[in-house]
């Protein structure tokens, strides 16, 4: 006794054998879907780019409002270059370079992050 339960125990090598194999094209299909990488790049530079518009959109409209308001001088300038990091984010996604793009993402929300904290 193993002490484990029959939901456990893995099929045998005849349970194996008399399951029915998918067709060789449904196989192909499902592998092209998964691992095409042009899809995923491209993918990856429409998400980047987004990303890094719709956050310096944000990024504007917070400057603009702490501007307005009674803030320090730090806060808008904060968000405003943190907003300017992230439009350079979404112009470098939109060009293939996703990774720095992150980064600069990454960057831009930290430096806004930081003006929040200044007020």
């Amino acid at each position: 006794m193993s002490g484990r339960g029959d939901s456990e125990i893995s099929e045998t090598r005849e349970e194996q054998a008399e399951q029915p194999e998918t067709p060789e094209g449904e196989r192909d299909e499902d592998l092209a879907d998964v691992g095409d990488p042009a899809q995923v790049a491209r993918r990856a530079r429409w998400t980047a780019a987004a990303t890094g518009m719709l956050l310096a959109l944000a990024g504007l409209a917070a400057s603009t409002l702490r501007a307005t308001g009674s803030a320090p001088a730090l806060v808008p300038a904060a968000y405003a270059f943190g907003a300017a990091v992230c439009a350079l984010a979404a112009f470098l996604g939109s060009r293939g370079r996703t990774r720095r793009a992150l980064w600069l993402l990454v960057g831009g929300v930290m430096v806004m992050a930081m003006g929040d904290q200044f007020d």
